[in-house]
């Protein structure tokens, strides 16, 4: 009997969070991090993709100037700087990320055309828009996502928003139900803490030029 209740506990349980989710957590799985206004606020690679059915945006506030955060936006992506998230994960994929603790001179040379391959059968990303210290905008080959990056200042701190667009590949009932309860949670899991990662390292970053400046 006690198996049964728990096996009873556990289903309501799981029913619980699939009917709560998209109206309850949803909203705060797609915009972590953000305010209204940046929810709201067009970014540049917007009208690149400006139907997509699937926009999240978050952001976090880094104690630093964008000249402090740019470097490591520039070295992102698989055999360069990394994705400064969970690269065991990344790597399951065959995404050959490694997340540099350092800024890499050689990666820090990127212009609109350039691209970069995720992976053997992922997709192939290409800059689309580089508004230095401003924004950074990556667009699929095939057409099917657009990930910006946009920097504000706010004081001696700055806003590092990210938004994604997406047009999912499949339209079938059971690809959006694996979307929704699988690849958007965890889209929010990685994303997190690349947005973290970032974080620290500009900070870390901020602090080592503070002292050279001091000496």
């Amino acid at each position: 009997m006690r198996k049964q209740a728990l096996v009873g506990i556990g289903a309501a349980t799981a029913a619980a969070l699939a009917v709560g989710y998209p109206v309850l957590w949803r909203p705060r799985c797609l915009t972590w991090g953000a305010s209204v206004l940046e929810v709201c606020r067009e970014m540049p690679g917007d009208a690149l993709l400006p139907t997509a059915p699937l926009v999240t945006t978050r952001a976090v506030t880094v104690d630093a100037p964008p000249s402090a955060i740019w470097p490591w936006l520039l070295q992102m992506g698989p055999g360069r700087g990394g994705a400064y998230t969970y690269d065991w994960i990344e790597n399951l994929m065959g995404l050959d990320m490694h997340s540099a603790d350092r800024i890499i001179p050689e990666f820090q040379e990127l212009k609109p055309g350039d691209t970069m391959p995720l992976g053997a059968n992922g997709p192939v990303m290409e800059v689309a828009e580089l508004d230095p210290e401003k924004a950074l905008v990556f667009f699929s080959q095939d057409g099917a996502w657009v990930w910006s990056f946009g920097l504000h200042p706010q004081g001696d701190a700055t806003r590092l928003i990210s938004r994604n667009r997406i047009q999912p590949p499949d339209p079938s009932p059971l690809y959006r139900l694996f979307s929704l309860y699988v690849m958007e949670p965890g889209s929010l899991v990685m994303e997190r803490r690349m947005l973290l990662g970032v974080k620290s390292r500009a900070e870390s970053l901020q602090r080592s030029q503070a002292r050279a400046d001091g000496d």
